[in-house]
């Protein structure tokens, strides 16, 4: 009998567990093995796998998190991990490894297939939504509803106390989050990593709003928003941003610059925990049975993809080369609400 392997890496999301549960139900059903491998790439460095069957897979669908554990460890720059890493595979017995993740672990997984150290399918996790090469990365629909509903509670009480809400989403590069969120939760002003922002034109259109009778605003600001216009404090940029850091600027300068009251909300990793949607784990399961196929064809080095609504592979090569930045139609569809 041949053996695969999966491994879920990076952060945790909504939608694991349901790809879990779907390897295992049909790679047993075409005659595999199937090992669940331990937090991440750690667990096949030290070899930290156990066998996976219906009995351990049952009743996990509806729950976040991963049962498998996961972990943020990049081989890349680690010689002797990776060595001690294809040694475990080999001894193992496994014949290939799904790899469930987002961009670092398939960036990961690609440079070790490439060096021939496993053969492997890449399924995308992403609640920012930023993999390219599919639509939709599982996890990220959840994040939506979450902060959607996050703004809703949020609206009510900043109508009631007449303040300004500034609530900071997840989303350090790409604002799919941001976006889609602020769009269904009715947000005043939304911004994204992709668009340099005017902290000043934004306090002009609270108070703008004010004098029309609108005593209350929404901003929603990813967690990697380009800001500018406010010079008494640099918002950093890049890797070392510091979550949480700008929204309070945001907030800060609409405060300092309007004397309306301001609150901050940072959602955090609320928006990864819990139960996911009904969507996530509808995809999280597609994408789980499409693995198990791609590796039946011996197409390693694809990941799984959604594209137009249909299941499709593309090179993991593919997928990680670019982020995928926000839709701009439906940002300009987001302008029509802005300040009004």
């Amino acid at each position: 009998m041949k053996k695969i392997g999966i491994l879920t890496g990076g952060a945790d999301c909504p939608g694991l567990n349901s790809v879990i549960r779907a390897v295992v139900r049909k790679g047993m059903q075409e005659g595999y093995v199937v090992a669940g491998i331990k937090n991440g790439w750690l667990g096949l460095v030290e070899n930290d796998m156990r066998i996976l069957d219906i009995r351990q897979t049952s009743g996990i669908l509806d729950k976040g998190g991963t049962i498998l554990g996961t972990s943020r460890v990049n081989l890349l720059d680690q010689p002797d991990q990776i060595q001690q890493l294809s040694e475990n595979y080999k001894r193992s017995g496994l014949d290939a490894l799904i790899a469930v993740g987002g961009e670092e672990t398939l960036k990961i997984a690609l440079k070790l297939h490439q060096d021939g150290h496993i053969k492997v399918v890449g399924v995308p996790k992403s609640i920012d939504n930023a993999l390219s090469g599919t639509d939709y990365a599982f996890g990220f629909d959840t994040a939506v509803n979450v902060a959607t509903e996050c703004i809703d509670r949020l609206h009510t009480t900043a109508e009631s106390h007449h303040r300004i809400i500034v609530i900071e989403v997840m989303g350090r590069y790409t604002g799919w989050i941001a976006l889609e969120a602020g769009i269904a939760g009715g947000a005043d002003e939304i911004l994204v990593p992709e668009i340099p922002t005017d902290l000043r034109k934004i306090c002009e259109d609270v108070k703008a709003r004010h004098r029309r009778g609108r005593n209350f605003s929404i901003i929603v600001v990813s967690e990697g928003a380009s800001v500018f216009g406010y010079n008494k404090e640099a918002v950093p940029q890049g890797e070392r941003r510091r979550f949480g850091y700008v929204g309070e600027i945001v907030a800060k300068m609409i405060e300092e610059s309007t004397g309306f009251e301001t609150r901050v909300s940072v959602l955090g990793h609320i928006q990864r925990g819990g139960t996911p949607t009904a969507y996530d784990r509808i995809i999280g399961t597609q994408f789980g049975v499409k693995a198990v196929d791609l590796i039946k064809q011996e197409k390693f080095g694809q990941m799984v993809s959604l594209r137009d609504g249909k299941l499709q592979s593309v090179d993991i090569a593919e997928a990680v080369l670019t982020r995928k930045k926000i839709d701009m139609e439906l940002y300009e569809l987001a302008k029509v609400f802005f300040a009004s």
